[in-house]
């Protein structure tokens, strides 16, 4: 029995830009489901923890609560209750922003850059693995073609690159 995906919505009389598109998410959330359960059962933790440590460790001074909810493109109130989790757990600490009183700052404690990185090593291998069904050229292609599609959807005017606010947790 062939299991149910979001391509298998498609038919071969849709447009050959619709089955792309639903091949493309099939794939995405086949990937993003490994990495979440990995997430999970190795690490005890979610994919947005793990996003929001990434965008600390690339930010070693810290990032405000309202940019980590940009960059993460959700809300302030999903940033709150992550940073909250893992400030109890030392991972983050908050600190009072040098030039706004009412906003803080968030960065990674000692014992969180050394956990994500624990992290982050790992979730490199799972991609590898996952993405090892294409050879090296196949991936630098698949690459390039994205790039093409990613200027021109940039280059739309109507096109919103923040995407929809999703819940994090």
């Amino acid at each position: 029995m062939t299991e149910l995906d979001l391509e298998s919505r498609a038919s071969d009389h849709d447009h050959q830009a619709l089955r792309l598109w639903l091949r493309l998410l099939t794939c995405t959330h086949r990937v993003e489901g490994v990495i979440r359960n990995r997430l999970r059962q190795d690490f005890a933790t979610t994919l947005p923890r793990f996003d929001l440590l990434a965008q600390l460790e690339r930010s070693p001074d810290g990032l405000s609560m309202r940019e980590l909810s940009k960059r993460l493109m959700v809300t302030g109130g999903n940033i709150t209750g992550i940073t909250d989790q893992l400030e109890r757990e030392g991972l983050v600490v908050r600190e009072a922003h040098p030039s706004d009183r009412r906003s803080f700052t968030v960065k990674l404690t000692p014992s969180g850059r050394q956990q994500f990185k624990r992290m982050a090593s790992t979730h490199e291998q799972w991609v590898v693995e996952l993405l090892a069904g294409w050879s090296a050229e196949e991936k630098s292609q698949v690459h390039g073609l994205l790039a093409g599609l990613k200027s021109h959807l940039t280059n739309l005017p109507a096109v919103d690159v923040a995407g929809p606010k999703e819940k994090a947790q």
